[in-house]
């Protein structure tokens, strides 16, 4: 019996299937804050019209987060979406790591506590434990509840000397919300630290989009320049991370968090408090991977082509979880990742089906490394082509058209030697994240006017393309009261701006050209992005594997 083996489901097959990710792009209130509204998509509006249509839940519960309070994000709506199934996610495993006690009766927790607690060679002072990852309460790549508990735990494993490296967000969080958190982690650095043999503090940070958390290999000047702040305590200093803010932003009002620059914190002396050095230990406290994972490249990899990394420091590292299970990255870890098997990419490529995953880079590890379970590399080269299209290196709000040409191009040109595509649109998503408005809206209209070209070319290809979103984000450019749903202002009166994603639902749009729609909408409650892997099956002419979400088609 072959196990991978895909039953037919007796409808004609038709090939290409595609799915097609318009990130960030959900389904708002339709108002001033809409930029999805407030954009010119003719396109879009004209499915709904002609094809059958619905929306799907894609935060919380229905992607593997914790609660419904939980927005989703680009990670685990791919890896829904290419499982067909949910898994319990980082935030969710973490969370519940710490919360039994698991995470720090571990053996890598362990080591570190032994490490930094032994005295260096010739009385050279206490090794260090040092943090370093995403400051914020965001839930989509770290949370600080998490790294106040290890914090905590260190004192209470008697290690006597602590320090961050603090990455700010204003990204997944409100956009000039740093200081709260710094406030916060500071409280717990300070009460700590008044006990008589404990030194806490932070050492270093800088704004997420310009320090470490590159992905993709999009810009390693980015890890490069955490590297010199974090391992070397190379950098301008400061008294403390809020003094390094608010100079920061009195001298240039227009950045928000995201983009503050690198700061070092420097003591009385003059001199870095926490430079990285030989003997000790280093958590990346990010459970997520794609932006964890160049950083966790620099401290391990014994060659080294990136930038120069001068004397890399003896220490003890390991990430929150592990970043890249292929690539066995990093090499130690405190939190086992989700075991995602038997996606569908995997099932098409033992059966013989052809595959294409197109995006640019920003986005590329989406539509390959999540959509396949967090699995690096190809299921049968011979069978899959994947297209990275290089990002611009320029902030993008200023273009916010980004690479949507070039990945239409691209995919129309692969479409006539494939059985399955996937394609991300970036925009919604990345240009979202800014809070530019007028930025976001030219962005949604890009992926609208390319989305055009890419369903006239799987029209005359008599296909069908699945168009939807893996989370909202362009939708909803306002921060708002949670009991009102009116904008929040600013103390000048003015809106505060979203630059996080949304708890909207994402629509899908099924538009099959190929003359047999001989099927109608499944009556299922709250459908999710698990649920498509199956619903692309069916319009391939297969049954959904065993354990899979149920297709969101059924005949007539």
């Amino acid at each position: 019996m072959n196990d991978w083996k895909l039953e037919p489901n007796g409808r004609e097959v038709k090939r290409p299937v595609m799915i097609v990710v318009m990130d960030g792009v959900g389904i708002g209130r339709r108002d001033d804050g809409d930029a999805v509204f407030l954009a010119r998509t003719p396109v879009l509006d004209a499915l709904g019209e002609r094809f059958i249509s619905t929306q799907l839940k894609a935060h919380g519960t229905a992607v593997g987060l914790p609660s419904d309070d939980d927005m989703g994000n680009s990670e685990v709506g791919h890896n829904a979406i290419g499982a067909g199934r949910v898994f319990d996610q980082g935030a969710k495993l973490c969370g519940r790591a710490i919360a039994s006690g698991k995470l720090f009766e571990g053996k890598v927790w362990r080591a570190m506590i032994d490490r930094v607690g032994a005295p260096r060679p010739a009385n050279d002072g206490q090794r260090t434990m040092h943090f370093i990852g995403l400051l914020s309460d965001g839930n989509v790549h770290s949370h600080i509840d998490q790294l106040v508990a290890l914090v905590r735990r260190c004192d209470s494993d008697g290690v006597r000397r602590v320090r961050l490296h603090v990455l700010l967000d204003g990204r997944d969080v409100p956009a000039t919300s740093a200081l709260t958190y710094v406030d916060q982690i500071e409280a717990v650095l300070g009460e700590i630290s008044g006990k008589a043999d404990r030194d806490y503090r932070i050492a270093s940070g800088g704004g997420r989009m310009l320090v470490t958390m590159d992905r993709y290999e999009a810009d390693w000047g980015m890890v490069e320049l955490g590297w010199k702040t974090h391992v070397r305590g190379e950098g301008r200093t400061f008294a403390s991370a809020r003094a390094a803010i608010e100079t920061a932003r009195a001298e240039d009002p227009s950045k928000n968090d995201q983009y503050l620059p690198a700061f070092v914190i420097a003591g009385d002396d003059g001199k870095p408090v926490g430079p990285i050095r030989d003997g000790d230990g280093v958590v990346f406290f990010n459970f997520r991977g794609d932006r964890a994972i160049e950083i966790s490249r620099a401290f391990e990899d014994e060659s080294f082509a990136y930038f120069d990394r001068g004397a890399r420091p003896d220490v003890l590292y390991a990430g929150m979880m592990q970043y890249d299970g292929d690539l066995a990255l990093p090499k130690a870890f405190l939190v086992e990742p989700p075991d995602i098997d038997r996606t569908m990419g995997e099932y098409l490529a033992k059966n013989g089906l052809r595959q294409l995953a197109c995006s640019e880079t920003q986005k590329y590890g989406h539509v390959t490394y999540f959509w396949n379970g967090n699995r690096s590399g190809y299921f049968d080269k011979s069978l899959e082509r994947y297209i990275n299209i290089p990002s611009d290196d320029v902030p993008f709000e200023q273009r916010p058209w980004m690479k949507a040409a070039e990945i239409t191009d691209a995919a129309i040109e692969a479409l006539a030697e494939v059985d399955f595509a996937r394609i991300n649109y970036p925009n919604g998503d990345m240009v979202g994240h800014t809070g530019d408005m007028t930025a976001a809206i030219i962005g949604v209209e890009c992926v609208d006017h390319c989305l055009g070209r890419l369903l006239r070319a799987v029209e005359k290809a008599g296909g069908i393309a699945l168009v939807t979103a893996d989370h909202g984000n362009s939708d909803d450019m306002f921060e708002r009261d949670k009991k009102t749903g009116e904008p929040q202002r600013l103390e000048d009166g003015s809106i505060k701006i979203k630059t996080s994603h949304s708890l909207n639902p994402v629509p899908l749009y099924v538009c099959d050209y190929s003359g047999n729609i001989d099927y109608r909408l499944a009556d299922i409650p709250s459908p999710g992005l698990a649920n498509l892997a199956a619903t692309a099956l069916f319009l391939m002419g297969y049954e959904a594997p065993a354990g899979y979400e149920p297709s969101l088609l059924v005949p007539r």
